[in-house]
């Protein structure tokens, strides 16, 4: 089947779905009530690339597909735009951005590309200049990712570290930090100095081309397995999961490791 015909019957059912014959709990949906699905099916949608399970990737692109339509069909019922307007829009948009394909542009780099873009923006879109350049990173991001987003940002800018060496020291700089304020039993100078120690492992994950998501989400996948892997061991030795058997636990999870 072709990308064309699967997109109108994922269309026309979704029309079935909001008919007034159709799904109770699909037509009491909104673009607002549908917010925290979108989000959610992001991440499994991620979750699914970072596993490279071909399957779940196709099966989360679909969800992502559907809330898409979904909404975007909400918004055609009140007479607002259609679905067929936001895949319009997008597609002139991609063309009208990539001039050194669809026109006679030529470019030497992936930078020129993202320059032609951003200046395409404004010139030819209207599109206003941000007083910073920070400004152009979207407030909702999640706050990791948008710390990432930022120093990418103000890198491209000239703003950035010369060397990695730099990067780290500003680690242990801001390590430092975090104990001076623990030391001073100051709660609300210990989550600043936190959040600054944060943001300077993320701005070495982005110095070294690391996305700070995807070696998190590793760590978490090698934390919950560790963990799991204690708790069967302590399960068959008939040891409850307790701090008194923090020393057990321990060697268990060293066990897991190697």
């Amino acid at each position: 089947m072709k990308a064309g015909d699967a997109f109108n019957e994922l269309y026309n059912t979704v029309a079935r779905l909001r008919a007034p014959d159709g799904c109770e709990w699909d037509r009491e949906q909104t673009p607002l009530t549908l917010r925290s699905a979108l989000i959610e099916e992001t991440y499994e949608c991620l979750e699914a690339i970072n596993e490279n399970y071909t399957e779940h990737i196709a099966e989360e692109l679909g969800d992502l597909f559907l809330l898409a339509t979904m909404i975007s069909y909400m918004y055609e019922e009140e007479g607002k735009f259609s679905a067929a307007d936001a895949l319009k829009k997008v597609n002139e948009k991609l063309i009208r951005r990539h001039p050194h394909v669809f026109g006679n542009v030529k470019v030497k780099d992936t930078a020129e590309i993202l320059n032609n873009w951003a200046a395409i923006k404004i010139e030819q879109e209207g599109r206003k200049p941000k007083d910073s350049v920070l400004d152009e990173i979207c407030s909702a991001l999640p706050p990791a990712e948008r710390a990432f987003a930022l120093q990418k940002k103000a890198a491209k800018a000239g703003f950035d570290w010369n060397e990695v060496d730099g990067v780290i020291e500003k680690i242990f700089e801001e390590i430092k930090e975090v104990k001076d304020a623990i030391n001073d039993a100051n709660s609300v100078k210990t989550e600043e100095e936190l959040g600054d120690l944060l943001f300077s492992v993320i701005n070495l994950c982005r110095f070294l081309k690391v996305e700070p998501s995807s070696a998190l989400q590793r760590t978490n996948s090698k934390f919950i397995k560790r963990f799991k892997y204690v708790e069967k061991k302590m399960k068959e030795a008939g040891q409850d999961m307790k701090k008194e058997n923090l020393e057990l636990m321990e060697k268990l999870w060293n066990e897991a490791k190697r």
